[in-house]
């Protein structure tokens, strides 16, 4: 029998904002947890002011809240702390991203939760940490990008100057990292582990995203034998004659196949660039990287990348995003889904990626309003109407 998402059964109390929380959080909710959005009064969660904004949400905040309820709490208020403890202690998780020490001065660390519920899963998100140098600074996307290295790589061979990722790679792999430790201390539970408490710095998740490939020259301590430049050294965009494409050959098949496809099938047989060996030498690789980029620009971007193709070279557009959205690969595999907000109207979002043939995911809510399931949540809890006004006149509650 095929069941709701994994996550079906568990439930989150989520007090983070802007994207490193919320975003780990709606991948929780894409597997099936029912996930509790808890915001101040006034705005709300920050991501709710623009760029792109209409009726009561913005872009962002749509594309890292969907699939969540959400309530307003004043937690600087005794009375909204105490209805916080009542959420957690029928809760599986807890997520905040506060700067260290926020939690504990309102009464809402790990020890608080852990005392309403042992068996709570509590994930703490934050810039560097909860102890160091920097552990009490303010702190976004590309400071941590610059502090571990990104930026440092990101030159083009063209304009050889640093520059940033201009995407928050920083706070989404932070919040991949966040997400797959909460479900595996989850799967530890369920084997007899207690609750525990998940730390999740930036800047070390950053580090970890970053070090495959960017940390390739400084692996290994010492000297070590160099034969062919890094990823980052030779990752780059080529000039046709109308447009741009990206290639990338790494075998000796992909490399002949790109000999062939420009119209130079003698380059296969040149000793110069016959073989691994020889094109790794530094005079000759800078001589057929030159050559390749002139007979890049004699071709059309179409059917060079057709050429290309059916010599198995590995290869694509540079698709504008209206092309990306069109791209026959991508509306094949329904990789983005098209919704209609009542407040919001239609909006894209992405199709939750991972295919499970047992407990597929499913977009259940739409990204809430501020506010708009305060009575609905409480009322789960108890809270009469009575109650609920008496919470609203208190300021607990808008």
């Amino acid at each position: 029998m095929r069941l709701a998402g994994p996550l079906t059964g568990i439930k989150v109390v989520d007090c983070s904002q802007i994207v490193s929380g919320p975003f780990a959080v709606m991948i929780l909710a894409d597997q099936g947890a029912d996930v509790i959005k808890v915001e101040p009064p006034g705005y709300g969660d920050l991501m709710r002011v623009g760029p792109y904004f209409r009726g009561g949400l913005s872009a962002f905040f749509t594309n890292v809240n969907r699939g969540k309820r959400c309530i307003v709490l004043d937690l600087t208020k005794d009375r909204g702390r105490e209805i916080l403890l009542k959420l957690v202690a029928e809760a599986d998780v807890f997520v905040q991203n506060w700067r260290p020490g926020a939690a504990e001065r309102l009464g809402l660390g790990w020890d608080d939760l852990r005392a309403v519920n042992p068996r709570l899963i509590y994930c703490s998100i934050s810039g560097y940490g909860p102890s160091g140098p920097y552990s009490e600074r303010r702190v976004y996307d590309p400071i941590i990008q610059g502090i571990t290295g990104h930026v440092a790589i990101q030159k083009n061979p063209d304009v050889p100057i640093p520059d940033l990722v201009r995407n928050i790679v920083a706070d989404k792999s932070t919040s991949w990292t966040a997400a797959q430790a909460i479900t595996a201390a989850l799967f530890a539970r369920e084997r007899g582990a207690a609750g525990q408490h998940i730390v999740v710095p930036m800047i070390d998740a950053s580090l970890f995203f970053f070090w495959p490939d960017g940390m390739m020259k400084h692996t290994f301590v010492g000297e070590a034998e160099r034969q062919l430049p890094v990823l980052y050294e030779v990752y780059r965009i080529y000039e046709t004659a109308d447009g741009h494409l990206i290639y990338f050959t790494a075998s000796e098949s992909e490399f002949h196949g790109l000999f062939r496809a420009l119209g130079k099938p003698e380059w296969c047989t040149d000793e110069r660039f016959a073989t691994p060996q020889q094109r790794s030498k530094l005079e000759n690789r800078e001589l057929l990287g030159g050559m390749i980029l002139e007979e890049m620009r004699k071709w059309p971007t179409r059917e060079l990348v057709a050429r290309m193709e059916a010599e198995d070279v590995p290869v694509g557009p540079v698709n504008s995003i209206e092309e990306m959205l069109v791209d026959p690969q991508i509306v094949h595999n329904e990789s983005w889904l098209e919704c209609d907000h009542p407040s919001a109207g239609k909006f894209r979002t992405p199709r939750p990626v991972a295919r499970f043939s047992e407990t597929p995911q499913e977009l259940k809510r739409l990204p809430p309003l501020h506010g708009e399931h305060t009575a609905e949540v409480l009322g789960e809890l108890g809270f009469g109407a009575e109650a609920l006004a008496q919470l609203k006149a208190e300021g607990v509650i808008p």
